[in-house]
């Protein structure tokens, strides 16, 4: 008790100094969580470039231009609106959406939600508005450029919405799509001033786009958007270059009641007055004839070529101006380049999806969990940078020299790659936690997933030696340690890279599971993607941390013990001795040494790692089979024999590498097998009626382990890690219905699409919205395929 109360005064303290003295936000702000809103859909946008959160309901209403950074708050005057003409006269306009705001009141608000659809596939999205008494059905089909193995498109900033107008009328009907936006994002300095918009055109190899680009003249990162419609037979594009937002609205509606089109002024608008908000409209019309349809394509893009993080020390250039330029003018390219292309994109999504889709051995709400979990890789905070021109090997390398020959080719070819814990948690690459979400990047992106390895790889040799007051403990310890993997690359409101280890509540040199972790890792991606010169750079620093890791097996028999406090991902689970958790991961990392030893024929380390493996395997069995399953850990307390959902993590990561089986065994499969069946028995059927997936802890009796904040809890990310377990093992129904009911929890009864939670309760408590871990839902495809 008294440790807890002297850590909640520690961090207080801390958080008062850090938000109130210092005004920066904390890295997990443990006082201030966001609040939950039950709204989201799918995001905007592709890799690395900033992402804009539209709901289900249509509206735009989370922000994260500035990276890492998130804003939640729907600006109302960003809007589709639809006019409908017949015989010369305007017979129908409405706002597409149900808000009925206090600003914008000369426009017709409170489109009916009965006549609304929404579905999402990500990176797609679907609204469906059957406008009432017109017998006109409107489909918008939103599309962001997230194409796996794609380098260069995914990282575009655009959304694509493409009108679907069918017209069940006996009579032709003129349709108008309006989409008006705000310059700005909904915060205050949407009021700074100096902000301005004007009208455009961009040709190209006879294609033509046109609309409004609204420049947003911060000090600090300034941005384009660029609204625009695609200008072709039998379509045609209008604008209304400013309006205030914050008023009637009523010249942009009268406008377009009028004749179903807008003024096009020309020229720009004056930049505004401080306190002053500006916003501007574009609008596609055609024709449709009687029972026919006819499209419009629409975009956004948004251009902030240029990112300072918090520090603001480094100018860093983001991915897509290695094919757009950095200075600032590329939104009316970019829109371009979307309208004319986003065919091309959904050709290349439909084809790999479809397989999945059309796999009828593949339950329906696992084919949505799948696609959707994605959203993290973009909307994770996520950063995709360039390396600066005149960047040389040293400057990467550290002071340390680390020795990686291929390091500086691949980063300058594919760019430096980082995305959130998560929106709540805001430290980027967090490795123990990427260590579950990293299948999604592998077999997607591998390229991505070499890129932040070797980032790791770098921070490993070197160090930091600034001391520093931990908040859990309270002791004092230096911020990096060399030869060990770092908990993150950095807070995006410092300088990620640059300064790493923006978690303060552990002095992590002493978790047992980093380390472990940055070796299976090179394994398993070595495994999928055949890199002999990626694995070749990672295996003296896999040397390094493992010789780090040694240290922490205290008696010699070849098994890694804990330090009797949360010394690893669990980080408020206390393990004493030997763990089923961290001494499994030991012994899984220990096999693929071996395994790596043996391809790049060291023979020396072979043998020295087949030693202690064979020492280590005795060890684990004598002192943690129970025979049924392992203990928790070995440290005989009331808890050692609790339940752990996660004991199986070692052979997860074997099995995903080929290595579960013949000379590389490490674990008797039918202690495997027995463990699981366990596991689904006690964690998953004997809690919450088997509707929620496994809770962390479970006491042999069917209770759960409450002895830490987070053994009663459920972790998305371990359950989905634990359901592609069960798959590999050949328990493939448990499997499913164990990951069933973490989907049924967070996308169905807790409202929680597109923010799924690091963990939540049995009855009321959930915590960290929009996490990373859950991305480890690509683990089960991987064990499915």
């Amino acid at each position: 008790l008294l440790s807890y109360i002297s850590f909640h005064c520690r961090y207080f303290r801390w958080w008062y100094k850090k938000t109130r003295i210092e005004k920066k936000s904390a890295f997990i702000d443990l006082l201030c969580a966001v609040p939950l809103q039950q709204i989201y859909g799918c995001p905007l946008g592709g890799i690395g470039g900033g992402t804009i959160t539209r709901g289900w309901r249509g509206e735009f209403c989370r922000w994260q231009l500035n990276p890492g950074i998130y804003h939640y708050e729907t600006v109302i005057a960003d809007q589709f609106t639809v006019c409908l003409r017949c015989k010369g006269q305007t017979v129908y306009q409405q706002v597409l959406s149900v808000e009925r705001p206090s600003t914008l009141q000369g426009w017709n608000w409170g489109f009916c939600g009965h006549y609304a659809f929404y579905h999402a596939l990500y990176p797609r999205a679907w609204m469906v508005y059957e406008l009432p008494g017109q017998n006109v059905v409107l489909t918008c089909r939103q599309v962001s450029p997230v194409i796996p193995h794609d380098y260069k498109d995914s990282s575009l900033p655009v959304g694509v919405f493409i009108w679907e107008v069918e017209n069940g009328r006996d009579e032709d009907v003129d349709v108008s799509i309006m989409f008006s936006l705000q310059n700005g994002t909904g915060k205050k300095d949407d009021r700074s001033g100096g902000h301005w918009n004007e009208p455009f055109t961009f040709e190209k190899e006879g294609e033509r786009v046109a609309g409004v680009l609204l420049h947003h003249c911060t000090r600090v990162n300034p941005f384009t958007f660029a609204i625009s419609a695609r200008e072709k037979a039998g379509t045609e594009v209008t604008h209304f270059t400013a309006f205030n937002p914050a008023g009637l609205g009523r010249e942009v509606w009268q406008d377009l009641l009028q004749d179903g089109r807008l003024d096009s002024p020309t020229g720009k608008s004056s930049p505004t007055e401080k306190g002053e908000v500006t916003a501007a409209a574009v609008c596609a019309s055609c024709t449709v004839p009687a029972q026919s349809h006819r499209t419009l394509e629409l975009a956004l893009a948004w251009d902030m070529p240029c990112v300072h993080f918090g520090s603001k020390e480094k100018l860093h250039l983001r991915r897509y101006t290695r094919f757009f330029g950095s200075g600032g003018d590329a939104a009316p390219a970019l829109s371009h380049h979307a309208l004319v292309h986003y065919k091309e994109w959904e050709r290349k999504i439909e084809a790999w999806q479809k397989p999945i889709l059309e796999n009828s051995q593949l339950p329906s709400w696992y084919k949505s969990a799948l696609f959707n979990e994605l959203y993290f890789v973009t909307d994770g905070g996520t950063i995709w940078v360039e390396l600066p021109p005149d960047c040389c090997a040293e400057d990467l390398q550290g002071p340390a020299g680390a020795g990686l020959s291929h390091l500086l080719p691949v980063l300058r070819e594919y760019g430096r790659f980082a995305y959130l814990e998560g929106q709540e948690y805001r430290m980027y690459n967090t490795y123990d936690v990427h260590f579950y979400a990293s299948f999604a990047l592998i077999m997607l992106w591998p390229k991505l997933q070499i890129s932040l390895q070797y980032d790791i790889a770098v921070t490993v040799v070197n160090e930091d030696v600034q001391p520093r007051q931990y908040l859990m403990g309270g002791q004092t310890a230096q911020v990096k340690l060399k030869n060990v993997v770092p908990h993150d690359i950095g807070d995006p409101g410092d300088e990620p890279w640059q300064r790493v280890n923006a978690y303060l509540m552990h002095d992590t040199a002493d978790w047992k599971d980093l380390n472990l972790k940055f070796v299976l890792q090179v394994y398993r991606d070595y495994y999928l993607t055949h890199d002999s010169l990626y694995l070749q750079d990672m295996w003296p620093v896999c040397q390094a941390v493992m010789e780090s890791e040694l240290k922490f097996d205290t008696d010699n028999d070849g098994l890694i013990e804990n330090g009797g406090f949360a010394d690893q991902t669990y980080d408020a689970w206390v393990v004493n001795g030997a763990s089923a958790y961290c001494g499994g991961l030991w012994l899984a990392a220990v096999c693929v040494m071996c395994k790596m030893a043996k391809v790049l024929g060291d023979a020396e380390i072979q043998q020295k790692y087949t030693r202690i493996l064979s020492k280590g395997k005795e060890a684990f069995e004598r002192m943690l089979w129970n025979g049924k399953y392992y203990n928790y850990d070995s440290s005989g307390s009331d808890t050692s024999s609790s339940i752990m959902s996660d004991q199986c993590a070692g052979q997860w990561f074997l099995g995903a590498c080929g290595l579960d089986q013949g000379e590389f065994e490490v674990f008797p499969k039918s202690h495997i097998v027995s463990a699981l069946k366990m596991i689904f028995e006690k964690n998953v059927m004997s809690f919450a009626g088997g509707t929620m997936g496994a809770v962390n802890g479970m006491r042999p009796d069917g209770v759960p382990d409450t002895s830490s904040v987070q053994s009663d809890e459920v972790w998305v990310g371990v359950v989905y890690a634990l359901a592609a377990t069960m798959i590999q093992e050949g328990l493939v129904e448990e499997g499913f219905h164990t990951a069933e009911g973490c989907y049924r929890t967070v996308w169905e009864r807790l409202g929680m699409a597109f923010q799924t939670p690091e963990a939540y309760r049995e009855k009321k408590v959930y915590r960290s919205l929009a996490y990373m871990r859950p991305l480890s839902i690509w683990s089960m495809q991987l064990a499915v395929e």
